[in-house]
């Protein structure tokens, strides 16, 4: 595989950057992950905009405008000959003297990175995941802004921690009112009486693209949306209960800190969602 640095395709194990980076050094950059179908980027030009608010939002100027750099993207996927994959931008604030001040780096680094996509295992979306809520509460959005991509991820790294210790597939996080708020790496839905609630975006969570686009689903096919306050409560008396993210698209949950989410297997609710996310996939690539 060939890595994007700076302007230039280099085999990745040959690819570079400076050990004096702020994004090495402080984890002072933005990223955004997407998915290629067929050699076409799904939601391209809406993880662009999120860039864009992300680097605005840290004071971050962009290395190209946006148009240029959705085109290193795509020509990412052409030199390493993908259709089906897995895509990585980040873009930090560059090299420069130690410190905290932005003004001592002169030039951001910007790095994409791309991987064959190994779709999930089938019997994931049949059989459903195990999530665990974890202790660590997401960050308070006055200490950082839940809308910046940042690649400083210690957050979510305690989270998943958490998560692995416990055997779950995912970690749910609560926010400082204790709150269900989000995923380490995704965002959550439960359908309870054929109502599809998930946490509201006031809880401090990110508004993923993932979610945005299931709730746009989820009105087409006639189902009730309640964006809302969320208990763990709410989580283990569910009848069904989904994660979403752009790699994983509509992931079923079967299980909450080892509770069983209604049947045992995923719902009418998920299942048609997770065939409408698909379809709207194949619509537009």
């Amino acid at each position: 595989m060939l890595a994007y640095v700076n302007g230039h395709f280099v085999p990745r194990d040959e690819a570079r950057v400076s050990v004096y980076d702020h994004g090495y050094l402080y984890g002072d950059g933005i990223y955004e992950t997407m998915r290629a179908y067929g050699g076409n980027i799904f939601l391209l030009n809406r993880h662009l905009s999120r860039l864009k608010l992300s680097a605005d939002a840290i004071s971050l100027t962009l290395p190209l405008p946006l148009e240029k750099i959705g085109s290193a993207l795509i020509e990412s996927l052409t030199v390493n000959k993908l259709r089906e994959a897995y895509i990585r931008i980040q873009i930090s604030r560059g090299p420069g003297e130690i410190g905290l001040d932005p003004a001592l780096c002169p030039a951001p680094t910007m790095v994409i990175l791309v991987k064959p996509f190994k779709d999930y295992p089938a019997e994931l979306y049949e059989n459903g995941v195990a999530v665990a809520v974890v202790k660590t509460r997401r960050n308070h959005p006055l200490a950082q802004d839940p809308a910046i991509k940042s690649t400083n991820f210690l957050n979510n790294i305690l989270a998943k921690i958490e998560s692995l210790k416990a055997g779950a597939y995912e970690g749910i996080m609560l926010n400082w009112k204790g709150y269900v708020a989000e995923g380490t790496i995704s965002n959550i839905f439960t359908v309870k009486k054929g109502v599809l609630h998930t946490p509201h975006l006031d809880t401090g969570i990110l508004e993923g693209i993932t979610r945005d686009l299931v709730l746009l689903l989820a009105k087409r096919s006639k189902v009730r949306v309640q964006e809302s306050l969320m208990r763990t409560s709410d989580l283990y008396r569910a009848d069904e209960c989904f994660i979403t993210n752009t790699t994983l698209e509509v992931m079923p949950v079967t299980s909450v800190d080892g509770n069983q989410v209604g049947s045992g297997i995923p719902g009418p609710v998920t299942k048609k969602l997770i065939n409408a996310y698909r379809n709207e996939v194949q619509r537009h690539v």
